[in-house]
């Protein structure tokens, strides 16, 4: 499997790419950072856009060999809807591989009555589980397993055996 080491700078860049066309769809009044993933692109997207309303959610797709990707998600920790109800809301996760996780946080905002969007610096089309679903924003396309720098020293958890973990 084809691997990238981003570095801090390479993060930075990304940012700059998402920024304009975030602002052109105007601001957001919350933003929903998908843990652990999407903590810090979160955070520096919310520190650049100037984003205060920030909550998280945590998605938890069970590993059954019957269900394989098709598992159910369960969420671990989700805004309560009040805090959603009506508003703008930026979806932020570091990369949208097969798309579960993105797509199942969606769709809770979107049933909390929020208005969503989508943000991941990474896209891989080609791991996506959805023909018509794509992120809303997305940085750079890859087919390559991306190492954040803030994954750096933790390693690479899963690649030992060729697989890794799926979001």
């Amino acid at each position: 499997m084809k691997q990238q080491a981003l570095s801090w700078d390479d993060v930075d860049r990304l940012i700059d790419v998402l920024l304009p066309p975030l602002k052109i769809v105007g601001s957001y009044d919350a933003m929903v950072l998908i843990t652990r993933g999407g903590i810090i692109p979160g955070g520096m997207l919310a520190e650049a856009l100037g984003v205060r309303h920030i909550l998280t959610a945590a998605v938890d797709f069970p590993t059954t060999e019957s269900a394989g990707l098709m598992a159910w998600p369960s969420f671990l920790q989700f805004p309560d809807p009040a805090l959603l109800r009506d508003r703008r809301t930026l979806i932020v996760d570091d990369v949208w591989g097969s798309g579960r996780t993105s797509t199942a946080v969606k769709g809770k905002v979107e049933s909390s009555g929020g208005i969503p969007y989508t943000c991941v610096l990474h896209y891989n089309p080609y791991r996506s589980m959805f023909n018509r679903a794509e992120p809303d924003f997305y940085g750079s396309v890859t087919d390559a397993y991306i190492i954040y720098p803030w994954e750096i020293d933790r390693g690479v958890e899963g690649l030992e055996s060729g697989i890794p973990e799926i979001n």
